[in-house]
């Protein structure tokens, strides 16, 4: 995995090393004959028609968080804008499906399989024999061994973000055709299909020169269904236009325009008719479904008799102080600015009921981190005490719930519901049980209400940390409902070096907003004179409402048991760089997508931190700093087991392992909220699908979406 705008290799000073072998972990899911992998706990939402029923022609307006500083998927400062460019441009050999299972694109594979194991693992490669650059040339073995050698990790030259399995090549050759790409690895490697996706042509990928520069502001070789027209920084605009050597299915729209909205202005982007498709949070959203219902554009602050009452307190206010005709004047402005309030808001409520809301689950959990490399929680007891204090099933009820989506506790850090390697291995670590996480407190040493020596308070984790507001209230914060890193997120989605959004090599990202709970004065626990009490650190950037309530919610839980918690709001843009990445915080919430390959993908982030030549900590993405040589183990078996079923018991184990560990609780599977123009389809919450860029489009006038399955078979499960 890696993050979402690019996070730095995490480095400690010093760290406990713990390990999880002495847990005794019960019978591990997976090992019986039924799958536990279950279904997709919600499918695609993105109102699904046939391409007959599309109009040819028009403009796709869609929000991004920015326009990427490079195009190059494969350099670190890649974010999620320059995944989406790469789906729509670029060749990707498999691709997502709505379960988050990679399958075969056709487009531009004919097949793709192991043809030898012995004595070396070999992938043979059919492609699409229409298969060709937009200037022409065939794809073929040339563009594989040029990627294949920049990603090798061999040439320090090439300034890459990611190796892995380019690592475990050997030789790239031509096949009995051109059509035919044999690829030969040294060791092997179970996760073959995340390679080539996407593929780049040998124009980018063959020199360091081209790696590193060329590919940063511009693609001049692509070979999709759209093409890279403009990518206008200063604008903060990427325009994607249909390409004409595109040889499958023509695109139905003229042209993609990504554009640079803030996530609190595109509510009303939206209302002024600049944007078709934007991920919006869950204020937005109400605001959408509010716009539908009938009678709904007065608005809910301004509604009859609104404006009698808030002048109606200014005049009591003035007569109060002595000035029945200042508060005259005061009635007046207070009522003009009521109603031009009003009036605004009427419009753009009429406006937004052009629009919908269409809404899934992100392909990516929220969890809350331990960092058990210093402080209490470099013991495990601790550790496994804060989780079983933590009602799951609660956390996901109180941010799924109110949005209309299933409220199921993730129950894996490796895969999700639907994908080949979830199995629920929570049991490895157990449940709710307040006096199980008291026992393992006082077995840990911690006595409730001993002796406190007094300290000077400390200050808020870190240089940009600031202490939370006590008051409880909202503020008016609406959440960004991240990919990211949301991120970028949205929440979650700042600290990801995302070598993906949806199906790709993916990335951490951390959860945008903060949390405030209430201190509770209840006897905390205490040890050595000192009270038990963890630094909660959370970003401060705009719309922290959901990571205000899960905050809130899990300090509650801590506090029931004697654990108090201390809040620290950090700048968004410190948030990972500072605080996770660095150590610094001792609670945190952040997110991680998915991915299909957790063999290769996962390792990092749950890898065994070891120290580096220079005396420091190389942690990987491993923020919590937990980790065991079995877990490392399994990983590695699981990465070079070519039995698919083998492999994915063996990810399961590793599950139940990292979850006894409880360096990391997984919480609930992140919302997906997108508005999209009602006349749009094929477009809108992909959930884990790719989107297929060359479908979307808008309705013929007259003709209704389909209710089943898209045109390609991306239906919701």
């Amino acid at each position: 995995m890696s993050q979402h705008g690019v996070g730095p290799r995490a480095v400690m000073r010093s760290v406990a090393f713990l390990t999880a072998g002495v847990l005794a972990v019960p019978a591990l899911a997976g090992c019986g004959s039924e799958d536990p992998s279950g279904k997709p706990l919600a499918g695609q939402d993105v109102q699904p028609a046939p391409r007959d029923r599309i109009a040819d022609g028009g403009t796709l307006r869609w929000a991004v968080d920015s326009v990427p500083d490079t195009l190059n998927t494969f350099q670190s400062d890649a974010d999620a804008t320059t995944t989406r460019v790469a789906q729509a441009v670029l060749p990707s050999m498999f691709r997502m499906d709505a379960s988050g299972r990679p399958e075969r694109n056709p487009d531009y594979l004919e097949s793709a399989e192991v043809v030898d194991t012995e004595p070396k693992q070999v992938v043979l490669y059919k492609l699409n024999q229409q298969a060709v650059w937009s200037d022409g040339r065939e794809i073929g073995a040339a563009d594989f061994a040029a990627q294949w050698r920049a990603l090798s990790g061999k040439d320090t030259a090439y300034w890459t973000a990611r190796n892995a399995g380019y690592d475990r090549i050997q030789k790239i050759e031509r096949g009995d055709s051109a059509l035919e790409v044999r690829v030969t690895f040294s060791r092997p490697y179970a996760d073959w299909r995340s390679l080539f996706s996407p593929l780049y042509p040998k124009d980018v990928m063959g020199t360091p020169d081209s790696f590193n520069d060329g590919a940063r502001k511009k693609l001049k070789v692509t070979a999709g269904p759209f093409t890279v027209k403009k990518a206008d920084r200063e604008d903060g605009e990427i325009t994607l236009a249909r390409n004409p050597r595109w040889w499958g299915e023509p695109a139905r729209l003229s042209e993609i325009v990504l554009r640079t909205v803030p996530r609190d202005k595109r509510a009303a982007e939206l209302a002024a008719g600049t944007l078709d498709l934007a991920e919006i949070d869950p204020a937005a959203a109400r605001r959408i479904t509010l716009a539908a219902r009938p009678h709904s554009s007065s608005s809910p602050l301004m509604g009859p008799g609104a404006d009698r009452s808030a002048a109606d307190s200014l005049r009591s206010w003035a007569v109060a102080n002595g000035s029945d005709e200042d508060a005259a004047d005061e009635e007046t402005v207070a009522r003009k600015k009521l109603r031009k309030a009003a009036v605004k808001y009427a419009r753009q409520q009429r406006a937004l009921s052009g629009f919908e809301v269409r809404k899934s689950l992100e392909p990516a959990y929220t969890q809350l981190a331990l960092n058990g490399a210093e402080g209490p929680l470099t013991d495990e007891r601790v550790r496994r005490a804060v989780a079983r204090a933590l009602d799951r099933k609660e956390i996901a009820q109180a941010v799924l719930k109110p949005l209309g989506l299933p409220a199921v506790p993730v129950g894996s850090h490796l895969a999700l519901s639907g994908q080949a390697h979830y199995a629920d291995n929570s049991g490895a670590l157990g449940g709710q049980d307040t006096k199980e996480a008291q026992a393992l407190l006082a077995d840990a040493g911690w006595v409730r209400g001993g002796p406190v020596k007094e300290e000077e308070k400390e200050e808020a984790a870190g240089p940009e940390g600031e202490e939370a507001d006590d008051s409880g209230e909202d503020n008016g914060e609406d959440n960004k409902a991240q990919h990211g890193p949301d991120p970028a997120g949205h929440l979650a989605r700042d600290g990801k070096q995302y070598q993906q959004h949806q199906g790709g090599a993916p990335g951490a990202y951390a959860p945008r907003g903060t949390a405030a709970p209430a201190n509770q004065e209840a006897a905390r626990l205490a040890k050595n004179g000192k009270a038990l009490t963890l630094r909660f650190v959370l970003p401060s950037g705009p719309g922290s409402q959901t990571l205000r309530t899960v905050a809130d919610r899990i300090s509650r839980m801590l506090e029931r048991v004697g654990i108090g918690t201390e809040i620290s709001k950090v700048s968004d843009e410190s948030y990972f760089k500072d605080h996770i990445a660095s150590g610094q915080y001792d609670l945190a919430l952040y997110s991680w997508p998915a991915t299909a390959y957790p063999a290769t993908d996962a390792r990092p982030v749950f890898a065994k931190p070891v120290p580096a030549a220079d005396g420091s900590l190389n942690v990987e993405q491993n923020y919590t700093r937990v980790g065991t040589d079995q877990v490392d183990q399994l990983f590695d078996e699981a990465v070079a087991t070519l039995d698919e079923g083998e492999s994915r018991s063996l990810i399961r184990k590793a599950d139940s392992r990292i979850w006894a560990a409880a360096g990391s609780i997984p919480l609930f599977q992140r919302p997906q909220l997108l508005a999209a123009r009602k006349n749009l389809v094929n477009a809108g919450a992909f959930g884990f699908g790719t989107p297929v860029y060359e479908d979307m489009g808008f309705l013929k006038k007259g003709a209704k979406p389909a209710s089943g399955p898209s045109a390609k078979g991306s239906s919701a499960p």
